[in-house]
């Protein structure tokens, strides 16, 4: 089981009070399977992602990636095991700005240590950027953007690809495009994808669905 989520629940305090974001959620996702959490806004759905990606603490039950829990780690631990086992596409991309794309591209995997040359050409060529290696974030299209951000994820061979509304700020032919080449990737590397999306349409290309309701699976 590559990502286990076990009765786990979030809430929030601020000057008006707690609030309560997500209530006893579990799910669980084998590798090479691919799960999407489709809900409303603010239904808690990115909560629960950022929560699966150490990102952030929850309050009670547990989430385990490849059998590791997530409530027993530091934020060392936590910040090893994005360079190791998890990766993360975000809408916005977050590309660096200073960096060539051949440079964005490597970077997760440089800084996990797990560089493989073969693997990342072949994404280069399956993405189509390869003639695109030297140019800088602001020089490329939002559906090139989106290419080089699933091609970084991927660069680390993640046991898990988590996705926040990846081709949110997309068209629907770049969507298409972008949707389909993520789905071909994962086939062949055998990671786990766990996808945040509004879209039904994208949602009905993945293994399984969810659907959260006021921070409850319905």
């Amino acid at each position: 089981m590559v990502l286990k989520i076990t009765d786990v629940s979030k809430s929030y305090t601020s000057g008006q009070g707690v609030t309560s974001v997500l209530q006893g959620v579990s799910l669980t996702l084998e590798a090479g399977s691919s799960l999407a959490l489709t809900g409303d806004s603010g239904s808690g759905k990115s909560t629960l992602l950022h929560l699966a990606a150490a990102l952030d603490s929850f309050d009670s039950g547990e989430i385990t990636i490849e059998g590791a829990p997530l409530s027993g780690l530091n934020e060392a631990g936590r910040a090893a095991l994005r360079q190791q086992a998890v990766s993360i596409v975000f809408q916005q991309f977050n590309l660096i700005p200073s960096l060539s794309v051949g440079s964005n591209l490597s970077l997760h995997a440089r800084l996990g240590r797990r560089r493989d040359r073969a693997w990342e050409d072949r994404l280069i060529d399956r993405l189509g950027l390869s003639n695109l290696l030297d140019r800088y974030p602001d020089q490329l299209s939002g559906g090139q953007q989106q290419r080089v951000a699933i091609g970084r994820a991927m660069a680390l061979r993640p046991a898990l690809l988590l996705a926040d509304e990846p081709t949110g700020n997309l068209d629907e032919t770049a969507s298409e495009a972008v949707m389909g080449l993520m789905l071909e990737l994962l086939r062949d590397s055998g990671a786990a994808l766990f996808l945040v999306t509004h879209s039904d349409s994208i949602a009905n290309q993945l293994d399984r669905r969810l659907h959260l309701k006021q921070g409850q699976i319905a």
